[in-house]
């Protein structure tokens, strides 16, 4: 099978050029102005941009939540991951206390087998670290699993430091990266417990139980115990000013140091949790949204290129039904909003339409660094002979109105209603297949797992 895109300009992070791509057999073959190929179906692409495909590293798809399970599992998650030019994504498989790491995985596998419309990898969460477990970790690496995750807040998913300084050493063997949901759990528990002593329960008071500071405070934790470890973290879904700052100084210090951060915290404040009638619950998610302030540091961050990786950490639970299990206590609202769609066009139309950061940083951010990060590069991430034909033609003209009326995610609302966007993929090829066109996806099921090789530290040790 052949597909020959034409006549568009493409967008890698280091340049963009006119050219046309040729796909062969799932990859790209030939770049260069003026293609002309027998027996390939042609798309014009004339006015367009043509953008890698769009991985997304932070999704929590078909995910147990303990009270309840998420909206979204892989087959409505990953279409609408497609439908707006996401073409892979990476999820978290999440060790059981008390299981192995290998049944993790397979668990995740099942999940996403066969219903998957994008193709898939997985990060490995580990709950609970003990010898046995550290044995797995060469067994990860050869089922292409390179990259893992700690959590240092929720009290059922967290390891102590000793356990993290030691899952890094660990890690760093096989050269892979280890990330962190950074939130100091303690100080979360008794803030949560102080609030609601003094009857403050509604949506509201979420912030307040999770402020900027205890972000702050375990980024810096995590940077020191990464360089006692001489081994690279990733700070996930970073959220405030204060914690960029600390992330920078640890930069400063000489640790390897990557930041992912998440479209919400760009767009969104925290003055949509003093919505009326409960609809602040929509916005709960951890850490929280935060103030202005913080989104002003986070853009001046990315046009600075301080910040690596974009990705949702879509976690999507309905409004009604789900998110309401909280309406009388705001600690029990299920945490995280939906976002896997919505991604590429909400850093487009407010980061490179707006004029906040180039085309080519925007690649970068949604595309090639996460591909490097996370063991994909060349394979994902660049529009160059031989990886993968995943492209995203883009209108960059398109306006658009994002409303849960139009959207695919599985679930009740969307954090971003009724915003008009600028940009928006007219069609998205995955391994040189037409999967998705204006909004519509085409091809489902198709997507394929990608096992992953050693990660690559492409920043340097000290800034």
């Amino acid at each position: 099978m052949k597909t020959l895109i034409k006549n568009g300009t493409i967008v890698n992070s280091e340049s963009s050029f006119q050219g046309d791509v040729l796909i062969e057999d799932g990859r790209i073959t030939a770049i260069q102005p003026g293609l002309a190929a027998t027996d390939a179906e042609i798309y014009d692409a004339a006015g367009c941009r043509l953008f890698p495909g769009f991985i997304d590293a932070h999704t929590h798809l078909d995910m147990d939540a303990g009270a309840t399970v998420t909206a979204d599992n892989f087959q409505t998650g990953t279409r609408a991951a497609l439908a707006g030019g996401t073409t892979a994504i990476i999820d978290f498989a999440t060790q059981d206390k008390g299981c192995t790491l290998k049944a993790a995985l397979e668990a995740w596998q099942e999940k996403a087998r066969g219903v998957s419309a994008c193709d898939y990898g997985f990060h490995m969460a580990i709950t609970e670290w003990t010898p046995a477990v550290a044995k797995e970790i060469p067994d990860m690496a050869a089922a292409g699993v390179t990259s893992f995750k700690v959590y240092l807040a929720y009290d059922n998913l967290r390891v102590n430091d000793g356990d993290v300084y030691d899952i890094l050493c660990r890690v760093k063997e096989i050269q892979g990266i280890v990330g962190a949901h950074c939130e100091n759990g303690d100080i979360v528990n008794r803030l949560t417990a102080s609030l609601l002593r003094q009857g403050k329960k509604a949506p509201c008071h979420h912030p307040f139980s999770r402020p900027d500071l205890a972000e702050a405070e375990a980024i810096s934790r995590l940077a020191y115990i990464g360089q006692l470890a001489e081994a690279p973290v990733n700070i996930v879904h970073l959220s405030s000013e204060a914690g960029l700052q600390e992330a920078l100084r640890a930069r400063q210090r000489g640790c390897e140091i990557y930041i992912e951060s998440c479209p919400h915290y760009f767009l969104l404040d925290d003055s949509s949790y003093g919505l009326p009638d409960f609809e602040g619950a929509k916005f709960v998610c951890s850490p929280p949204l935060r103030s202005k302030s913080s989104q002003v540091a986070l853009w001046q961050a990315m046009a600075a290129g301080n910040i690596d990786t974009i990705s949702t950490d879509h976690c999507s639970f309905n409004w009604i039904g789900q998110k309401d299990l909280g309406r009388d206590d705001f600690s029990k609202i299920p945490n995280g909003l939906p976002g896997i769609e919505h991604r590429p066009v909400l850093m487009y139309s407010s980061g490179v339409a707006a004029g906040r950061i180039s085309e080519n940083q925007f690649v970068a951010s949604l595309a090639e660094n996460t591909a490097r990060l996370f063991g994909l590069y060349p394979q994902k991430g660049k529009i160059a002979v031989g990886s993968d034909g995943d492209i995203v033609v883009w209108d960059p003209n398109a306006e658009v109105t994002i409303a849960a009326a139009t959207q695919l995610q599985n679930v009740d609302y969307t954090p971003y209603e009724g915003l008009k966007v600028q940009g928006r993929p007219k069609a998205v090829f995955l391994r040189g297949q037409l999967a998705a066109e204006n909004g519509k996806v085409l091809i489902t099921n198709a997507g394929q797992y990608l096992p992953r090789h050693s990660c690559d530290y492409f920043r340097h040790k000290t800034e």
